[in-house]
This record gives structure tokens, sequence and C-alpha cells, in this order.
């Protein structure tokens, strides 16, 4: 081709060249490292696409598993009783995997099986557990009563249909119990647990977590509800967290994901002026600082007495929007948009009240993943503690209500 006829097609290649460019642009393809040579002058690189056009069809590389409380015998007894003092083996498996959905549905005469029941899980053979709790508080339904809601990981179906989602990864065994620790038998407890099986883990995989915790009632330092926050003297102040609610407490490295809450009212009132005090790395004062209850679970002016449920928050069950003695809310919160991560340690406090004042019933299940060993648990209080009541409130020495 003559030098001339070149230079004068030149502008016309460039501009379909770029028009090229544009399009490729707007399809999310990558026009310039599908034709780049691959290092060392082999073949080009094959084009990259938008992870969302595929992720779907990306192909696998575990193996899908399920235990479950199917009817060895071929027929339709598909469920197993457990006995008082006994413990059903959901999960008993070796090697590498992750635990992805956990089901569970009770029949059972026992009324207070949710909190009599206690589901408990170890990873790569440790001897304490990572999980103990009573099964109505892991899947938030803290005050022993079923209802229905749905969210990012947590859900109850109906009809008492309960389901988890939590990743849960091990690297050379799981093992997943539920203790019957009440006096009754449950007759029909089935259960599927859904896990993947893997050549390995990657190194940085944390172990999860949830841990049981209540205060009832919490001992709070008044029980006049009308307290006059504007006096001096009686507003008391709480800047670093002393006798706040503590959700959970750990050691090592990881990153918290959530809370369950379920809270009776002791007291007339709003409960809700505590704000949550988190404590990362060995902080003195908070290193997170929260205005308010409604507030860390994402809702506001005391959720104007209107039950909700979203992916990351939510106050499913208000049964008393009054603000009235003997008024039971249950709320939670996920972080799974932004864990709240720790280097060293945390800690995840919640005012009872403003600086403390209230002394409601608390209950509570937090949720995290973490480095192994983990620090201790507090011991699981008895099944009869656990049982929600109206307690005659005043601070210390407060009685339950005949």
């Amino acid at each position: 081709m003559p030098f001339s006829t070149s230079m004068k097609s030149l502008p016309a290649r460039r501009k379909l060249l770029g028009g090229m460019v544009s399009a490729a642009a707007l399809l999310g393809l990558n026009t310039v490292a599908s034709a780049a040579p691959a290092p060392g002058g082999g073949a080009p690189e094959p084009p990259s696409f938008p992870e969302d056009l595929i992720a779907q069809a990306r192909l696998r590389n575990y193996k899908t598993r399920r235990s479950s409380s199917w009817d060895r015998t071929g027929g339709n007894g598909d469920a197993v009783g457990v006995e008082p003092g006994s413990a059903a083996t959901l999960l008993d498996v070796t090697g590498a995997g992750v635990v992805t959905h956990i089901w569970f549905t009770i029949n059972s005469e026992d009324e207070l099986h949710l909190k009599n029941l206690v589901l408990r899980a170890w990873w790569d053979g440790e001897s304490s557990p990572s999980i103990e709790v009573p099964i109505g508080d892991f899947y938030g339904l803290g005050l022993g009563e079923y209802f229905t809601y749905q969210s990012a990981l947590l859900a109850v179906a109906p009809i008492k249909a309960l389901n988890a989602y939590f990743q849960m990864p091990f690297s050379s065994a799981a093992k997943i119990t539920l203790t019957n620790e009440g006096k009754v038998r449950t007759n029909n407890l089935y259960f599927a647990v859904d896990y993947v099986t893997l050549p390995a883990l990657p190194a940085d995989v944390g172990r999860f977590h949830a841990q049981y915790r209540q205060a009832a009632p919490c001992k709070g330092w008044t029980d006049n509800w009308q307290h006059n926050w504007d006096d001096p003297v009686g507003d008391k102040k709480n800047l670093d967290g002393a006798d706040n609610y503590v959700f959970m407490e750990a050691t090592g490295r990881g990153h918290f994901v959530g809370v369950t809450h379920a809270i009776e009212q002791n007291q007339d009132g709003w409960f809700g002026e505590g704000d949550d005090m988190i404590f990362i790395d060995g902080d003195k004062l908070p290193t997170i600082n929260g205005t308010g209850t409604e507030d860390y679970y994402n809702g506001a002016w005391d959720f104007g007495g209107q039950p909700f449920a979203y992916q990351h928050n939510g106050a499913p069950h208000i049964s008393d929007p009054r603000e009235r003695i003997g008024g039971r809310y249950c709320l939670y919160r996920w972080h799974i948009e932004s864990p709240i991560t720790f280097e060293k340690s945390i800690k995840v406090t919640i005012e009872h009240g403003h600086a403390n004042h209230r002394s409601d019933n608390f209950y509570s299940t937090a949720y995290w993943y973490q480095t192994e060993p983990h620090a201790a648990f507090p011991p699981l209080p008895a099944p009869a503690e656990r049982v929600p009541r109206v307690f005659r409130v005043g601070g210390p020495g407060a009685q339950p209500v005949s």
C-alpha cells in the first residue's frame, strides 16, 4: 500500500477503533486486555467479564452434602426423639468443609422447648464448644415464643421452621448437637444440616462462634421511669461503659457480625435509651459509641411501636407498643455490610436505659468469627433461669412477680 493511502485511512481507522472501545466499555468488556499477548509471548489472555454476569455459572470445586433426620428404613418417620438429659447428634464429620445452612422444625409438648433445647458446635476437635445457645435464642426467638420473620442470616418460616444461613468453616472436623435440658421428651426433632466438603481451607478463615448471655433482671439504679433527665444531679453520665450489659467478649483476631436481643420490660416507659458501646483491642473508652438502643438496631423513635424485619436489622416482635411493664421485644442487627474487626480483643456492650438506670430482662446471642482458641464462655444459666418472667425492680435484689 502506498504511503499516502495509508496516512489517508488512518483517521478513519482510529475513529472505528475508538467506537469499538466505547461499545466494549458499555458492555463491561476489556477489549485491550483481550488483545494483549500473554507473558512470554504465548496465546492472548482471555477477555475478562463482569463477575455478576457469570457468578452463578462458575463451576464449583466442592462436594455438596447433608446430614438430616431422614428415616433410614425408607419410611416416613423422618424425625428423631430426644429424651430429657440426652443429646441428638446433628453432624459429625471429619475433613475440611463449611456448614452453610441449618434447618429445624420441632414437635414438642414442652411449652419451653425453645429455651430448654441447647445447640452446641465444636470445630476441629476443640474441647469447648464454639456455639452454645438455647435453640430459640440462636434463631432470634429469645422470649421462647415463635413468630415469623426474614433476615439475611436468620429466618423463621411458617410454621415453626427455623433457618440459619451463617457460613461455618472447619478444617479437620465438625460436630453439632442438640441437648434436651428440659424435663419433657422432644417427640419429633426434624433437622437438616447442609454443608460442603473441600480439599482444604485457606489459612485466613476464622471459625464461627455464637454465645448466649442474659441479665434477668439487669441491675438498674432507679424504678422511676419518669426520672427528670434535666436534673444535673440525677442525670448520671456513662463514658466508660461501666455496668453495661455485655453481648460478648473475645480474645484473638476476628470480626463481630451481629446480635439478636430480646427484652421483657420490668418497668413502665421506653427501655431503649441505652447506647451501644464497643471496645476494640484494649481501648479503655468505647472505640465505637452509639446514640440509643433503637438506633443501634437501625430503627428510630421507639420503633414507632411497629414491628419490622429487614435484611440487616429488625424488631420483628413487639408484643405491647404502649411501653408498659410486661412489654416484650425481639431485635436483631447484622453487620455483614462491614463486620466489626478486632486484632487482639473485643467487648460488645449496650446500656440498659440511660447510664444503665433500668432493670429490664435482657436475653441475647452474639455471633462472630475468630481465630482459635477462643476464650471461655460464661456458664450457661440453668433452664429455669432462662425462662422470661416479670420482676419487681428497683436495683439489686429484685424478685420475680408471683
